[in-house]
């Protein structure tokens, strides 16, 4: 079946608190993550086709990633499992604002093992869109086998979407993160970008600056989103901008995934109006919608498993006009 959006990168439990035990130790709940998982995850909520190309480990994390992926109907095609290596595992710490701090335990962990041979040549020329982020690009063989996906995606003409998705602790260097995710960018027609990052990869704390730069530096860029939490989301097109305000919840309970499931209402938007030069209305219109999932997922524990439904983002929308 021909897919709307193939997704490769980093399928991995995220261990999140859920509470303090008897003894007062804290309790892990084992939250399946991932976040080119999570766009899928939000975009098959959305009745989009979708598959996932990436590696777990053959144990008990990865196959209770492969039923979770089954569960929530993201493609199983190109999923691969190592017998030798586990799945990677992250350890959330989530501050009372909100915002999270990782751990991982990836040294190496299942999802850097992805091999070239391994990448299913026919489930990426089959769809519309493909979409990746940086850790995949962290280290071998697994950034061989992005850049493989990448040249297919390329070649048949697929439109390209990119979230660097920046995790420091997972770089050997952040000369080795500017270089790779330089190689995203000159490779996507999309980008989602977040304000840390844009800041640190320019150099300019100006957002306006900062996306000037890249459109000159990559022309290929035909539209960037920026995502800057509790400022919104701004959408960048031929030198026009569009800024809409957030949809802030007072039951926030943590962050994961909200840049994903942002990240996945654009590209439903694009799946359902095809990528071109938008009026700034259909912009507004876009930004609100990614705006609004976002929120709604801030309010749950874990993302792909929770996505909320279109009519759930639609009733967010809609309480605002």
């Amino acid at each position: 079946m021909k897919k709307d959006v193939v997704a490769l990168g980093e399928l991995l439990i995220d261990f999140t608190e859920n509470g303090t035990s008897a003894q007062g130790n804290p309790i892990m709940e084992a939250n399946p993550g991932g976040a080119p998982c999570n766009v899928l995850a939000m975009l098959t909520k959305l009745g989009h086709e979708t598959s996932f190309i990436g590696k777990v480990g053959n144990d008990m994390f990865g196959t209770q990633l492969e039923g979770v992926l089954h569960e929530v109907g993201i493609g199983t095609e190109g999923l691969v499992k190592d017998d030798s290596i586990h799945t990677t595992l992250a350890f959330v710490h989530t501050f009372q604002d909100g915002d999270r701090d990782f751990s991982f335990y990836r040294n190496p962990g299942a999802d850097m093992m992805l091999e070239e041979s391994e990448i299913d040549e026919a489930l990426i020329k089959d769809a519309r869109i493909f979409h990746f982020g940086s850790l995949s690009m962290t280290s071998e063989p697994v950034k061989s086998a992005t850049i493989k996906a990448l040249k297919i995606a390329k070649e048949n003409g697929l439109t390209i979407s990119f979230d660097p998705n920046l995790r420091e602790p997972l770089w050997p260097s952040l000369a080795d993160a500017k270089r790779e995710i330089a190689y995203g960018l000159g490779m996507c027609d999309i980008l989602k970008i977040s304000d840390n990052e844009i800041t640190w990869f320019t150099g300019i704390d100006d957002f306006d600056g900062g996306v000037k730069k890249l459109f000159e530096e990559y022309p290929n860029i035909k539209m960037i989103l920026l995502s800057m939490g509790r400022d919104g989301s701004s959408c960048y097109q031929n030198g026009r901008k569009v800024t809409v305000l957030p949809f802030l919840q007072e039951n926030t309970i943590e962050t994961t995934g909200a840049g994903d499931t942002f990240c996945a209402g654009i590209l439903h938007y694009v799946l359902e109006h095809g990528l071109r030069e938008y009026e700034e209305s259909e912009m507004k219109e876009m930004l609100t919608f990614a705006n609004a999932g976002a929120s709604i997922i801030t309010t749950k524990r874990g993302a792909l498993r929770v996505m909320p439904s279109k009519e759930d983002v639609e009733k967010l929308v809609a309480s605002r006009e």
